[in-house]
């Protein structure tokens, strides 16, 4: 006879006497049936196969409060008779089974629950009439431990388990990214059963998500390579790069998105390269593009996985993103610190500015200076972000004395390797470059939490690719919405000034409200013209200040704070420059266009200038493609696409075919109610003229639109003659009112500056 046993362990430590183990007489199996209940296994109870035995004891233990598990076999399915007998026990039936010592492995040092507990069913294989069946031949319900209550059995391993469906759907969610307590509570409410009421727990979660990644690494590769082959052949923009080692295995890939490179042409003037995270799928050192585009939101620009996180592999991800984006460097790029990026940055992009995220330091202060500092390390931490902000390097430094003598922090190695690194972290060093606004707090944030979307999911290497792609669509969406909103806002102006209501009209909401605050504080500030620029200096104070250099021919200013080369903003002491000058427009080159109210496609078809006909024709199928796609996004957005095509069809069909030349007037309504009325000459244009809408200028122009398409324009002066003599009595009156509008303004800008020297002479005095 074959005796097997299901654990070793068994074989020496569970006893089970030899009156068990042999098969009871039909008298006393007629007996059990009479009088046993049938949920109670009992002496002769028939069963088709072992398995099902196996299930009825198994109900029978988890209503009494413990769980059993398979014991000794007799017999092997296959050899002479086969399996003829099989024995169930308690789970905690034996003893702690003796592991040997392994020093290569790792050992678990986890309790046993094994007491040696005597309760078992058996049963024998019987054949009758050719069925072969199954029958208890022996059963002990003697347990000598305490029986666990009803709430607290579903919690042994034996009754945890996960059905096919919700694995699928567990993976389904990991997928997504969500977390796992995130996971545990959707299929709650979707079984509608009470927190903590499911047939498995978290931790039986966590490993199934662990072994389905416990797959081997170089089917994981190719499995990720064929992901990235696949997108790129339902998407041809989309790009990937990447190498293998000698053994013919996938050492480090990158990839872009189409929409990420086109975003990159726009918004890559300053780039965030993080190298801090990891993905846990094959334990690889993951490093993220991210940028801000015009509306502030975060902006996809590339991702790469690498095996080891050295100069070589470094460098190789910093070319592979240069090919993703046609060899165009980044202005200024913020990483952590990392020698070896250094080290590759300064290689392979040597005209890019290399910055630290002050982020990333910031997040290591409490384990740096909590137990240090003590009770002032929140008073530290104020005076650390002081510092950070102030504009003078002279400030900076003194200050920074300062606070080390204050808190005695001179022997403090992290205090000494900050200030060592203090060119590439601290804005009195770096205002001088352009960083988007990625070195304030809340960008920061809103780049990690964009970041931690996708790094969040339990899934596959394979399927990683795709999930980015989804994360960065839904940020899009996202973006999209969000812009959306920022545009129905209505803009409230808070100084009235043209400047102001200018820039309202060409920068985003966002960049808007960063320059109306500039022109909010503008107005505390006072001016003084010298040699070689302007002095600006606040109202409240008698010395120093900002020198500003301002050419009105050339339209050039700068400012000695460099507010415009750092944010793409300019400041207010600029502002007040302009104002000063009679100046009541922006210069267009500082309302830069990576700030300006224009989608990313469009900007690519304004940077585009065809020249022949054939390329104009290319370009305007190419604008109707992308008007096509965004008026399908809503039905709102579908009427009003429909009513300006059809306005433009009807004014295009009344154009001659072989006319090259232009209206004599060009009429432009700008969103305050007021015309823009701009008048052609042949050598000359004239500066734009605004007219107001006064009853008598819009009955005039309404009649201007309609006589020019009634008549084609070589008609115009034919019979449109009455309409342009009141036009230009329109001009003239409007000019009039502008000279003498203009003159009081300079008078009361000479009288003001005679009252500042008037008051600087006697203050001086």
């Amino acid at each position: 006879m074959l005796v097997g046993y299901d654990d070793p362990s068994d074989q020496r430590s569970l006893s089970l006497d030899d009156t068990s183990s042999t098969e009871e007489s039909p008298d006393e199996t007629r007996l059990s049936l009479e009088t046993t209940n049938d949920v109670v296994p009992y002496i002769g109870q028939r069963f088709p196969t072992h398995d099902a035995a196996y299930e009825f004891y198994s109900e029978f233990a988890k209503q009494c409060g413990f769980s059993i598990r398979r014991h000794r076999t007799e017999g092997k399915d296959g050899v002479g008779k086969g399996l003829t007998r099989r024995y169930f026990v308690c789970h905690r039936a034996g003893n702690t089974p003796i592991k040997a010592a392994n020093e290569t492995k790792p050992q678990r040092n986890r309790k046993s629950s094994r007491c040696g507990c005597q309760a078992y069913m058996r049963i024998s294989k019987v054949t009758e009439l050719g069925a072969p069946e199954w029958r208890v031949t022996g059963f002990a319900n003697h347990h000598n431990h305490e029986l666990l209550e009803p709430n607290q059995v579903r919690f042994l391993p034996a009754y945890r388990t996960i059905s096919d469906t919700d694995k699928s759907r567990i993976l389904m969610f990991a997928k997504t990214g969500i977390s796992v307590q995130q996971m545990m509570r959707l299929m709650e409410l979707e079984k509608c059963v009470e927190p903590g009421y499911l047939p498995f727990t978290e931790k039986d979660v966590r490993n199934l998500l662990q072994s389905f990644r416990k797959l081997d690494p170089e089917d994981e590769s190719v499995d990720l390579l064929r992901m990235c082959r696949n997108i790129k052949e339902k998407d041809p923009n989309f790009k990937f790069e990447y190498t293998l080692d000698p053994n013919n295995r996938l050492e480090n890939i990158a990839w872009s998105y189409a929409s990420s490179v086109q975003a990159y042409e726009i918004f890559g003037d300053a780039v965030v390269f993080d190298t801090t995270h990891r993905l846990t799928a094959l334990d690889m050192p993951l490093g993220i593009w991210v940028g801000v585009n015009n509306y502030g939101v975060p902006c996809f620009f590339g991702c790469t996985l690498l095996r080891e996180e050295n100069l070589r592999s470094l460098s190789w991800a910093l070319k592979a993103f240069l090919g993703f984006v046609d060899g165009k460097p980044p202005q200024t790029i913020l990483t952590d610190q990392n020698m070896c990026l250094k080290e590759a940055i300064a290689m392979e992009m040597p005209a890019t500015k290399h910055a630290l995220c002050i982020w990333m330091i910031v997040v290591k202060f409490p384990s740096w200076f909590n137990a240090v500092l003590g009770e002032r390390y929140n008073e530290w931490k104020a005076e650390f972000y002081r510092l950070y902000n102030l504009e003078s390097i002279e400030d900076f430094e003194l200050g920074w004395r300062d606070m080390v003598n204050s808190f005695g922090l001179h022997t403090n190695r992290h205090i000494a390797n900050l200030f060592a690194l203090r060119t590439q972290w601290a804005l009195p060093y770096l205002r001088s470059h352009f960083f988007a606004g990625m070195t304030t707090t809340g960008h920061s944030k809103a780049i990690n939490s964009f970041i931690q979307r996708f790094l969040s999911a339990q899934t596959r290497l394979a399927h990683f690719v795709e999930q980015v792609a989804v994360a960065v669509d839904f940020k899009d969406q996202a973006a999209e919405q969000q812009t959306m909103q920022q545009n129905l806002q209505n803009i409230c102006l808070k100084t009235g000034a043209p400047m102001e209501s200018h820039a309202a009209s060409v920068l985003t909401p966002f960049a808007f409200s960063k320059l109306q605050e500039q022109l909010v504080l503008a107005a505390h500030y006072a001016s003084f013209q010298m040699e070689d620029g302007f002095l600006i200096r606040h109202h409240t104070k008698l010395e120093g200040g900002r020198k500003v250099y301002w050419v009105p021919q050339e339209g050039i200013i700068s400012c000695s704070c460099h507010q415009f080369e750092f944010s793409g903003i300019l400041c207010r002491h600029a502002l007040r420059v302009l104002s000063t000058g009679n100046c009541f427009q922006i210069p267009d080159r500082y309302l830069p266009i990576r700030w300006r109210r224009i989608s990313t496609h469009s900007v690519k078809l304004l940077q585009t200038s065809p020249s022949d006909h054939t390329e104009r024709i290319q370009l305007l199928q190419s604008m109707v493609s992308s008007l096509v796609a965004e008026s399908a996004k809503s039905k709102e957005r579908l009427d009003l696409a429909t009513e300006q095509v059809s306005f433009l069809l009807s004014r295009i069909r009344q154009q001659p075919i072989s006319s090259q030349e232009t209206l004599p007037f060009c009429i432009v309504p700008e969103e305050n109610g007021a015309f823009r009325i701009r008048r052609r000459r042949r050598r000359k244009m004239h500066p734009p003229l605004t007219i107001h809408r006064h009853p008598m200028c819009v009955e005039i122009i309404e009649e201007f639109q309609k006589c020019h398409l009634d008549h084609p324009i070589g008609k115009f002066f034919g019979d449109c003659t009455e309409l342009k003599v009141k036009l230009d009595r329109c001009f003239r009156a409007e000019k009039a009112v502008k000279r003498k509008v203009n003159f009081e303004q300079s008078k009361k800008m000479r009288e003001r500056l005679q009252a500042l020297r008037k008051e600087t002479t006697e203050a001086e005095a």
